[in-house]
């Protein structure tokens, strides 16, 4: 019922038509709804060839990779119990704690890229010096690092 529902709200929001949805082994259900194909995790069969096994594991990883992500969600932002009422309350709190995730990889990606940004100014400062200058400041290496930590 909920995969149904799901795909087909999916659909209407595309250009593009889904052909295939790609479930867990906990699936239990259809195989095809509304002309899309249902994927599970299964054993590898005698008949497969290298490039079948191979094209199988790269989708069925990309579906695990999801796994972790939804995990950190319920446990660092308290996606485990809704305190808010009905599925309005639901909608908010999945869009509060997807707006916070996206948020701390954002800061993260920024803290990088100032981190990078530093670097590079400490090293443009250094070469910048000449030659004579260097010797007359020994330490001016850790103390232009220092700023960068």
């Amino acid at each position: 019922k909920t995969l149904e529902t799901a795909l087909t709200t999916a659909t209407k929001h595309r250009s593009k038509p889904i052909q295939e949805a790609i479930c867990d082994r906990g699936y239990r259900g259809k195989k095809k709804v509304n002309d899309i194909i249902i994927s599970l995790p299964d054993t590898k069969r005698k008949k497969d060839t290298k490039y079948q096994i191979a094209l199988k594991r790269k989708k069925f990883k990309r579906r695990a990779a999801i796994e972790p992500i939804i995990g950190h969600l319920k446990s660092d932002y308290r996606l485990s119990r809704n305190y808010l009422k009905g599925f309005t309350g639901d909608e908010i709190n999945l869009l509060l704690a997807a707006s916070a995730w996206n948020l701390k990889k954002w800061m993260n990606d920024f803290l990088g890229l100032v981190f990078i940004l530093k670097t590079l100014l400490v090293y443009y400062t250094l070469l910048q010096l000449k030659t004579n200058q260097k010797l007359n400041f020994p330490d001016l290496a850790l103390a232009l690092f220092s700023i960068v930590k």
